[in-house]
Parts: C-alpha cells; structure tokens; sequence
C-alpha cells in the first residue's frame, strides 16, 4: 500500500450564537475534536467557550469519536464556541481488492466477531439515509456503478465520479432536513447530501458505508485548484473494503479517493451521529443568529 507524505494543519472552527434576548441557561455537544485515525495523528486539540461553562464533560461516543458536553448555567445572550486544533495528515493510494461488489457485500453480511461490532451499524437505514432514500437512491442511475459482478474498488470510483459529474454543488439548495429525494430530482446539494447519496447507494448494495465530518484545507498550494467545501465544516464518505482492506474514505464532492486535503474530526451513521455543534438554550421565545467560520492552514 502506497502512503503520500504526511501533511501538517492547524484548524480553527469558531461558532456564534447571537440572542435577541437574554438565555438563562444553554446546553452544548460538540464534536470538533479530531481524532486520531490510521492516516491522522492529533498534536494538539482544544475547545474554548465564551462565557465560561459551569459543567463540562468529554466522552468518547459510541463510534470512537471525541465529544464535549458543557453548560452555560448563567444568564447570557451569546455563545461562542472555539476550536482550535493540529494535527498531521497522509493519505494511502487507493486499492486494489480484489473482490466484486457482490462479493464484498457477502463478505460484510457474514462477518462476526469484533469486526462485526466496527461495521454491523453502517450497514442498514439510519436517520438521515431511511430505508425509502436507499430504496430510491438504489434505483437511480448513480446505482448503476454498483453491478455485483463488478471489481469493488472500480465501482467505488465510478460511484464517486457519478455523484461529481451528475449533481451540481448549491450552498443555497439545501440544509440538513432536506430530504435525499429532493436531492435525487433536483441533481444538486451540498457535500452532506453527497455523503448521504454515496452512503445510500453503498447500503442500497449490501456495503458497509460511514458518514466522515472534517475539513478541507482553506487554501490550497499555488497552482492547485480551491476544493469545494473550504471555509465551513466538510463531510465525506467511507466504505469498508473487507477484513484485509478496513475502511476507506472517498470525497463524492470533489471526486477525490482517496482524500488528500482532508482533516477528520468524527464519523457515525450519518450527519445526526456526529453533528458539529448541538443544543438547547433556556429562555424567551426569540431569533437566533448564528455565525460558523473555519479556518485550516497547512503548516508543513
């Protein structure tokens, strides 16, 4: 297995809330800590709050990733929330496998054991790709890549370029209800709805498929082209290749497989396992604003 040079990136992600009135009291999980994977080694990471948290606690979830849990328990009309990270990224040459689609999908039906704990949950619906989106993602052309007679990492990459050429990015078109469906007849999203599309149609053929939240570097080296997806958080996918493979992860937004400018912060079934920032705040009926900015700089 070929390994490209490692890289280093610094990632800052603020997020802003804005009250129109006062809260009396907020709570928070966040999941902007990366975390350490094969291809990813974490130097530093932290998570500052604005105004000071009463409680605070970090657990790793049920899929490995790191999560925060704070409390805001004192009045306040705003909440800022920063993320400051490091670490040191590569990237491996995307593989050979040797098995078809169909049988891969065999393999993933009859594994058991530990492995089966690390896939089993990424194989059936999930909150946002239900059993209807596989259903009707399974049916539409881009599905079409995954013939069970043919080589599995081949029909990956034909997946990933259907999903790029077929459908065009729109930052206006969508947010996280829209429903896959209205992603399929309109031919356009965002890189959370081409995640979900490639998840669906992994599962709508018997793979085991992962929803991967991270980032991309903001600018990129002279010469090389600006990736869609900068300057906020990025999602991607990942599909497991069989026991001598593991898991591999591929860029349906920006046909990349696999990435290469890409830092990993979280996965889990899909966006609702591992959304960047989440909670409830106490107080009055009012409009919130809220303002996210990310900033990923390559060190080295």
């Amino acid at each position: 297995m070929g390994t490209l040079a490692g890289r280093r990136y610094r990632v800052v992600h603020k997020t802003e809330y804005h009250y129109g009135a006062t809260m009396s009291s907020g709570l928070t999980v966040a999941h902007l800590l990366l975390r350490e994977t094969a291809m990813q080694h974490v130097i530093s990471a932290d998570i500052n709050v604005d105004p000071l948290p009463e409680e605070r606690h970090t657990w790793i979830d049920a899929f490995g990733n790191l999560a925060v849990q704070f409390t805001v328990a004192s009045r306040h009309d705003h909440l800022t929330i920063t993320a400051v990270s490091e670490a040191e990224v590569s990237a491996a040459l995307w593989p050979s496998v040797p098995e078809t689609v169909g049988e891969l999908a065999e393999m993933t039906r009859s594994i058991e054991g530990d492995m089966a704990i690390d896939v089993a949950p990424f194989l059936p619906a999930s909150p946002f790709v239900p059993a209807e989106s596989i259903r009707l993602v399974g049916e539409d052309e881009i599905s079409g890549a995954l013939a069970s007679d043919r080589p599995a990492a081949e029909a990956i990459v034909d997946l990933c370029g259907r999903i790029f050429y077929g459908f065009r990015f729109d930052s206006a078109f969508s947010d996280i209800s829209t429903p896959l469906e209205r992603v399929i007849d309109e031919r356009r999203g965002v890189c959370q709805d081409f995640a979900h599309l490639a998840i669906a149609a992994l599962r709508s053929a018997g793979l085991a498929a992962r929803y991967v939240s991270g980032y991309l570097e903001t600018m990129p080296p002279p010469g090389m082209v600006k990736l869609v997806g900068v300057d906020a958080s990025h999602a991607w996918s990942s599909v497991w290749l069989g026991p001598g493979f593991g898991w591999w992860d591929f860029d349906p937004t920006n046909n990349q497989m696999p990435p290469r400018s890409h830092v990993t912060t979280a996965w889990g079934r899909d966006y609702g396992d591992v959304a960047p920032v989440r909670g409830v705040v106490l107080g009055p009926q009012i409009e919130q604003k809220m303002h996210v900015a990310v900033d990923v700089t390559r060190l080295s």
